[in-house]
């Protein structure tokens, strides 16, 4: 519970810094008086309860994939059951569209929650206002520059860190709430249903705002993984929720008293003397809740890659013992790059908070959506049941979905064309390497004709080659290149493809497939998890089905290395796309680096393929 409440709550739990500020001083002000605090306050208690509780902690988190949540954890547990059809092919382009928006959030969040938390010494002293943009960009470097180093060392303060400021959201909340208990009565929906009766457009509008409040939300979702189901939805209902509801009521009850405080409700709750220290504290949990989203965009990525949504990338290794613990320096360095360009050009959080939201709920959308496929095909819950739950979720999610689109004008427009360029790219990339690997098949040979007619008349060499193959069918080019140049067969000849599960983790009994071919010919098939790593060494060390013992320094892995040609063949893409899919093989880690087999064993053929 202490480590899921240091990762997966930072998020949702640095909210109170602009939810309610921004709800009255944003794009569509609010008067400050009884009714809208208390419709804004009742809004944002039963959006948590719906949303965080009932959702996610309650239906969302049942639907993990071997443990692991996530977007495409849901996709590869819903998909499994509708196997190629065109539903399947929907949920694909949902999954996909989630991934996307994440990444919108993944540059917002760290922009959006540091900047809010440092904006905090304006209001201990208002003369510190030039220094708050580059404090926050040597904060937000600082951050991305240590990410090399991974989070093993530090992550063990994480928890104490957000506990502690837990305690103070908690104890700044009690102790303005004395000075009006009132206050308390936010609970009951009738205030937000007053709120609409009285401003039905304005009330619309201010949702838009107040969703601030609930982002954060698909982290709990997304790290179900690291720390499991009962440990996330445990410190969600005892700890943060209580302590976040108590803090807004704190910063309700301090607007009851003093409307002029809405400037910075978060800060102005807290006596002069203890401004600075919450500065402090409110810095390191945005710090916090910013490695926890930037941790994510990389696990996302390594998914992506294994699924093959993405080509493969440099991917390093921060810890030993925790294989989840990985660092990839394009999406480290592209992440910055970004979140440098939104904290200066925005400027200030409240500007930053009209761009933020939407990619989030885009997501929660799509989640509902896969729900639905869950609960009616999947778990085919009682129909009533499925339809009541998916309703209400349909309907939450879909007003504030209509809401944040009023923000598009004001900077909401910036995670869309951020979504809509990385879902050009992923499918580009999947729809690329289904091409590729039709137009290789197009000349496959079978493999028992090869060797009937091959394997007869070459000359045979000492010891093993390993073939790569991106289909467990057929010869793979590297082979018959190999033969027709060099005119040679190893005495093994081990044809080898990894096949990537649409489950996280695959057990060690069912790793390795072996087929004997005959006459020294094997085909080989490694299965992995979307959440593990590709180790072919280490998993081929393991083989005694291939006449003898596999040795790594006597044999030789032979790699296809395909240059591909933009052409105007049908079926194909449009031909930009097909130049952005040359491009991204091209830029593509190898299959040397990425299964970690030794350089000084690999011979790369190359060959042209048109696509």
């Amino acid at each position: 519970m202490l480590g899921a409440i240091g990762v997966v709550f930072g998020d949702i739990g640095t909210s109170p810094l602009y939810a309610l500020k921004e709800s009255f001083i944003g794009p569509h002000p609010l008067a400050v008086d009884r009714l809208h605090i208390f419709g804004v306050l009742s809004l944002i208690f039963w959006s948590l309860m719906l949303i965080v509780t009932v959702k996610y902690v309650f239906v969302a988190m049942r639907a993990h994939n071997r443990g692991e949540g996530g977007s495409f954890a849901l996709l590869a547990l819903v998909s499994r059951h509708f196997g190629a059809g065109r539903w399947n092919a929907a949920l694909v382009i949902l999954g996909v569209l989630a991934a996307s928006m994440f990444y919108g959030d993944a540059m917002l969040t760290p922009a959006i929650s540091v900047l809010s938390a440092v904006e905090g010494l304006t209001v201990v002293e208002a003369s510190l206002q030039p220094l708050v943009l580059p404090i926050a960009v040597v904060i937000m470097v600082a951050l991305f520059l240590i990410q090399s180093r991974g989070t093993a060392r530090v992550g063990a303060l994480f928890g104490p860190i957000v506990l502690i400021y837990f305690a103070t959201l908690a104890t700044l909340g009690v102790v303005n709430i004395a000075d009006h208990p009132e206050i308390l009565g936010i609970v009951n929906p009738y205030w937000a249903f007053e709120f609409f009766l009285y401003d039905t457009r304005l009330a619309f509008l201010a949702m838009g705002s107040v969703f601030l409040a609930v982002t954060g939300a698909e982290t709990l979702y997304a790290d179900m993984g690291h720390f499991g189901r009962k440990a996330v939805g445990l410190s969600w209902l005892t700890i943060a929720y209580p302590c976040l509801m108590l803090n807004y009521m704190g910063q309700g009850a301090l607007l009851l008293g003093t409307p002029a405080a809405v400037e910075n409700p978060f800060y102005l709750m807290a006596p002069e003397w203890a401004r600075l220290p919450l500065v402090l504290i409110a810095t390191a949990a945005t710090i916090i809740a910013s490695q926890a989203v930037i941790s994510g965009a990389f696990s996302v990525t390594h998914q992506a890659i294994q699924l093959g949504f993405l080509p493969r990338l440099r991917t390093l290794h921060t810890s030993e013992k925790a294989a989840g613990q990985i660092y990839i320096p394009a999406i480290n360095w592209s992440l910055l790059a970004m979140v440098l360009v939104l904290v200066l050009g925005f400027g200030e959080s409240t500007r930053l908070a009209s761009a933020y939201g939407i990619s989030v709920i885009g997501t929660m959308l799509i989640t509902t959506l896969m729900l639905a496929f869950l609960l009616f095909k999947v778990w085919r819950w009682n129909k009533w049941l499925a339809t009541m739950t998916i309703g209400l979720f349909l309907l939450v999610d879909g007003t504030y979905f209509a809401s944040n689109i009023t923000k598009i004008p004001d900077g909401g427009w910036f995670p869309l064309v951020v979504a809509a360029i990385l879902f050009t790219v992923l499918t580009t990339w999947s729809k690329g390497r289904r091409l590729m690997r039709e137009r290789l098949d197009e000349g496959a040979i079978p493999l028992p004709v090869f060797i009937e007619s091959a394997a007869m008349s070459a000359h045979r060499v000492r010891n093993t080659a390993v073939f790569m193959s991106a289909s467990p069918d057929g010869v793979p080019s590297a082979l018959l290149h190999n033969l027709k140049h060099n005119q040679v067969l190893h005495e093994r000849v081990l044809i080898l493809t990894v096949q990537v599960a649409d489950e996280p983790y695959v057990e060690a009994g069912r790793r390795v497939d072996v087929h004997d071919a005959g006459r020294g010919f094997y085909r080989v098939i490694l299965h992995y998890g979307f959440m593990e790593d590709v180790d072919v060494p280490r998993d081929l060390a393991k083989l005694t089905r291939i006449g003898a013992p596999f040795d790594l320094m006597t044999a030789s892995f032979f790699l296809g290395r395909q240059k591909l040609v933009a052409s105007t063949r049908t079926p194909g893409m449009a031909l930009w796309r097909e130049r952005l899919f040359a491009w991204m093989s091209k830029s593509s880690e190898s299959a040397m680096e990425s299964f970690r087999i030794p350089t000084n064993r690999v011979v790369e053929l190359g060959s042209q393929v048109q696509i």
